[in-house]
């Protein structure tokens, strides 16, 4: 069963942390962290679904509410709101606050959407014990301003990144992530949703169930893990 956790972000303020341990049978020795999108929060169906399923297959799993979720407002806060508020929950990570349900070796972050681009732009300034971004619908830029490109701190992340992108994302296709990527310092894989849109659903006519679908991106997530992960 996940715990949840009440992380202090000041004095007065507080939000929410589930931990979803893993599955002990097939334990990876890895924990991700991972963020919300701008549109929803951590009990999102998406969050709650790739959340449990991840620590079903043996990967320690966290998921969190940015400030402005907990206190149930629809709009994100400033992005350096948002970066602070992920560092206090990489700290408190790391400073055994989740050692209840779980004390992993090696630990990766990253987020859907929204949640993703500030773990990216967190990763930017340093990366100190963090082993891996992974990063499920990249924000690339808002839809239909393809000029507005979010990608001028990727190069300064010393980690290893997984983007998974739906091939439909209006947010930034694969073809347009992929020359982006190649000009980083540090390995990047792009992992392709054929047909898939920015939460990766799939139309009717792809050949394939979302079940499917969602199994196929779990299963890269999870391979792509477990690599990163020194037992």
């Amino acid at each position: 069963m996940p715990d949840r956790y009440q992380i202090a972000i000041t004095s007065s303020e507080h939000v929410t942390a589930i931990a979803y341990p893993a599955a002990a049978r097939n334990r990876a020795g890895i924990c991700l962290m991972l963020a919300h999108g701008a549109g929803g929060d951590q009990t999102s169906s998406f969050m709650v679904r790739f959340a449990g399923d991840l620590a079903a297959r043996g990967l320690d799993t966290i998921t969190f509410n940015f400030l402005y979720s907990e206190r149930r407002r629809g709009v994100p806060d400033r992005n350096d709101k948002l970066e602070a508020y992920y560092r206090r929950m990489i700290d408190a990570y790391g400073d055994g606050l989740f050692e209840k349900s779980f004390n992993c070796r090696n630990f990766a972050i990253g987020g859907k959407s929204m949640g993703g681009r500030i773990a990216s732009q967190v990763l930017a300034t340093g990366s100190d014990g963090i082993v891996g971004l992974v990063l499920l619908g990249y924000p690339l830029h808002p839809p239909g301003r393809p000029e507005e490109l979010r990608d001028r701190h990727l190069p300064d992340i010393g980690v290893p990144m997984l983007f998974v992108q739906g091939s439909r994302d209006a947010f930034g296709t694969p073809d347009e992530l992929a020359p982006i990527l190649k000009g980083l310092r540090a390995p990047a894989e792009l992992c392709v949703v054929q047909g898939g849109d920015h939460s990766y659903k799939v139309p009717k006519r792809a050949g394939r169930t979302q079940e499917q679908v969602y199994q196929f991106v779990l299963d890269e997530v999870e391979r792509w893990l477990r690599a990163r992960s020194i037992l």
